[in-house]
């Protein structure tokens, strides 16, 4: 197919005319609009044509999340070759510019099909995984305190210009090994790789940007060869050559000047646009911004969600391998694909209100800003270190930074990659910070190196009151800090409040359908290793408290035939809210509260009231005990359990409920009996990702999610206990050894997932859908 034909064959057709549509023979990704905000541009593809013919490029374009992944899955039938080809067809005079300087970029990580590729990228994983990143963290802060320094008291920076092009080149040339000497050299010529390659430089441009590659090339090939006489340091190019060593066969002479290259443009230009991005984004939605100058906690998700909203890739490209189709639409073998993965960030069948910023997104790190499965982006953790320091730093030392009003943002017009050419803030200098209070400058928080856990995801609460439940209980009530609608929650869920350095569960007790308040009891115990001796003595009407959550693994089956609840002692909490859930609905159920005395009994005034004919209380000074053997009858079919309580009574119930009909019971943990792997008596194991087509080997002293973050694979974990479910992979093959205490009988029978933390393989192998 050439430049401006219809793909499709009406020779033995009847109809007439042309399928192009208007939208899409209008479709020009070099113009404005697409510059500037690329999923805006194709929202008409996203909601009415999401697979369409681009007569501009000769390219079909794919917008929608769930085809996007899909292409991004198969490196096969949708071939990575053509990721690097000029998307402009190239004049004589150009390419003769280019042969003068022997310029021979051919394979990279990025354009190459298998079964070459995968070798070559284990083999240099290595230096990418989060391990090896954290030596590089000290650099970034470095580089990144030095750059503000120089402009924090001039009141007004273009940070293009004067942080974010220049921090992330030079951290990327650290990274890559290139001696000091060579970094100048290499800087002038970085974005000439860009223009040449997804760029349209005009005829007469295209020469200057072939001499500038060519001499990129050809400079970048000097570096290798001084690098291959001592490679010895640190860096990426040393170590690439040390592994050459190995596998000359595996990583070869012209690879090496290739990837020297490539790996430049890689990790600087994405990494600058990115961050410009952010920013912007950020100071565009001033109440995000001030939400992370108040909770720095925030910024790994913010990083997160700004990639996914405004990130710095807009689009890679596929080659069609055999006929096939995509969303429904036949592609023929050959085509060419534009992926616009900016825009199925943007796809709202995926994220909920995508267009908005919510920095407090559970699901932001689905985004495809990083590509997907085995291609995908083998520096995204470097590049989220970096924007999580530039951020930090920021918000620490400018947090009173705003954008200058009414300044025109340009774009370098391509296809694939995005960043405002120049980004003019401003501040008033005599605010700063650091003038008060110089001490700001030592502090810092730990960077998050990979995929940020859900429990990075905080808000400000503030105690509206503190009120007496039962002996020892009181119950407070939370509102947000700023006045906004809480998140919404079900029966069952619970949240995470950080208590003086102390992280504590506490399960939500009150009205779900009240937005602006959660409510939760808590018990004083007697050996408290400090949460709830803080709550009870310290914590007052206006005290602020850093929340996380809710989340739910304790949620009612909405088709029982009846349900049996039971709590004992603070278990009410949850329990109760279950109840008043079932009444509202109509539901069937009976509710069984136990305690040693109704004095100690929280909620039992107001379960008594509102579910008094359901209700049984069994308190021990009057005799009145559980007798878990009479809860179920022998016609159980269809009857739910649902427990919380002192161990003693969860045990009792696990012990009877082997008689019950499968997944009868279901009980809220808040701890686990996790225990330290012991290599002596567990085995060693292989786990194959079938979507990102590694397989990765598990130690006997290894869990499955060390493996996976070792290889440089991103899986989100929170208490890695077992308790949370955060860690849950696919299972796709093999018999998983289970041992959380999240997944159901029936789910573990099922054996299709898996939590990553703490479940090994029965056998030698597992294949997960990662």
């Amino acid at each position: 197919m050439s430049t401006g034909s219809c793909p499709v064959d009406h020779s033995a057709s009847a109809a007439t005319g042309c399928p192009v549509s208007a939208n899409a023979a209008a479709f020009d990704p070099f113009g404005d609009a697409y510059q500037a905000d690329p999923p805006e541009a194709v929202r008409w593809s996203r909601e009415e044509e999401p697979v369409f013919y681009s007569p501009e490029i000769g390219y079909w374009v794919v917008t929608r999340y769930d085809d996007v992944k899909a292409v991004f899955r198969d490196n096969i039938l949708f071939s990575p070759s053509i990721a690097l080809e000029k998307i402009t067809p190239v004049s004589e005079e150009a390419t003769a510019t280019l042969a003068k300087y022997g310029y021979a970029m051919n394979r990279t990580l990025v354009n190459e099909d298998e079964p070459e590729h995968m070798p070559r990228r284990r083999a240099l994983m290595e230096p990418f995984t989060p391990e090896q990143l954290a030596h590089h963290e000290p650099m970034v802060r470095k580089l990144t305190r030095e750059y503000v320094d120089r402009f924090v008291d001039a009141g007004k920076a273009d940070l293009v210009d004067e942080m974010l092009w220049e921090v992330p080149l030079t951290v990327a040339l650290h990274f890559l090994g290139v001696p000091e000497e060579d970094m100048e050299t290499l800087r002038k010529y970085s974005i000439a790789h860009t223009v040449n390659t997804w760029g349209r430089p005009s005829p007469e441009e295209q020469v200057a940007v072939a001499e500038a590659v060519g001499r990129f090339w050809q400079f970048a090939g000097t570096v290798v060869e001084k690098l291959r006489r001592d490679p010895s340091g640190p860096g990426w190019m040393p170590f690439s050559i040390r592994a050459q060593r190995e596998q000359p066969e595996v990583i070869t002479d012209s690879y090496l000047h290739s990837i020297m290259m490539a790996g430049i443009v890689a990790a600087h230009e994405t990494t600058a646009n990115a961050a410009a991005n952010a920013i912007k984004l950020l100071l565009e939605n001033r109440t995000v911004w001030e939400e992370i100058c108040a909770d720095p906690a925030l910024i790994p998700n913010a990083v997160e969600e700004c990639l996914r909203h405004s990130g710095s890739v807009a689009a890679w490209r596929r080659l069609v391998t055999a006929d096939t189709t995509i969303g429904g639409v036949p592609i023929p073998q050959g085509a060419k694909l534009l992926i616009v993965n900016s825009s199925a960030n943007r796809d709202q069948r995926h994220f909920d209100n995508a267009d908005a910023v919510d920095i407090r997104r559970e699901n932001a790190s689905d985004h495809l800003t990083f590509g997907y499965g085995s291609h995908q982006c083998m520096g995204k953790n470097l590049a989220r270190m970096e924007l999580q320091i530039f951020l930090e730093e920021l918000t620490t030392r400018l947090p009173h930074l705003e954008l200058v009003p009414d300044q025109e943002f340009t774009y370098l017009p391509n296809t694939s990659f995005r960043g405002p050419d120049h980004l003019w803030v401003q501040w008033d200098p005599s605010a700063n910070p650091e003038r008060g209070d110089p001490a700001i400058l030592r502090r810092h928080r730990p960077v998050r190196i990979g995929e940020p856990s859900t429990r990075a995801i905080t808000r400000t609460v503030t105690v509206e009151s503190v009120e007496p439940a039962a002996d020892g209980v009181v119950t407070l009530t939370l509102t947000d800090a700023a006045g906004n609608p809480l998140p919404p929650w079900s029966p069952g869920a619970h949240v995470d409040l950080d208590l003086d350095g102390l992280s504590r569960q506490y399960s939500l007790c009150g009205d779900p359908a009240d937005t602006h308040r959660y409510r939760i009891a808590v018990l004083r115990e007697p050996d408290s290793r400090g949460g709830s001796r803080y709550v009870h003595e310290r914590l007052r009407p206006g005290s602020a408290l850093t929340l996380r959550g809710p989340r739910n693994h304790f949620r009612l089956d909405p088709a029982a035939r009846h349900y049996v609840l039971v709590a004992g002692g603070i278990g009410i909490t949850p329990v109760i809210a279950m109840a008043d859930h079932l009444r509202a609905a109509g539901a069937s159920y009976e509710l069984h509260y136990c305690g040693r005395t109704t004095r100690g009994m929280a909620l039992l005034d107001r379960a008594r009231r509102d579910h008094g004919g359901n209700l049984t209380v069994h308190c021990g000074e009057e005799g009145g005990r559980l007798d878990v053997t009479t809860l179920v009858a022998e016609d159980a079919d269809g009857v739910q359990v649902y427990a919380c309580g002192p161990q003693r009574l969860l045990a009792a119930l696990e012990e009877q409920a082997a008689g019950w009909p499968a997944d009868t019971l279901h009980i809220e943990h808040f701890t686990t009996t996790k225990r330290e792997l012991d290599p002596s008596v567990e085995h060693g194991f292989d786990v194959e990702l079938a979507d990102s087509g590694l397989t990765v080997h598990v130690a006997p002293d290894q869990t499955v999610l060390a493996a996976l973050r070792a290889a440089n694979i991103d899986i989100s974990s929170d208490c890695e206990e077992g308790l949370c479910g955060s860690c849950e992979a696919p299972v796709l093959d093999g018999e998983v050894d289970h041992r959380d205490v999240v997944l159901t009988k029936a789910e573990r029978a099922a054996n299709t997932l898996m939590m990553t933390c703490c479940s090994r393989a029965c056998g030698s192998k597992l294949t997960l859908g990662l």
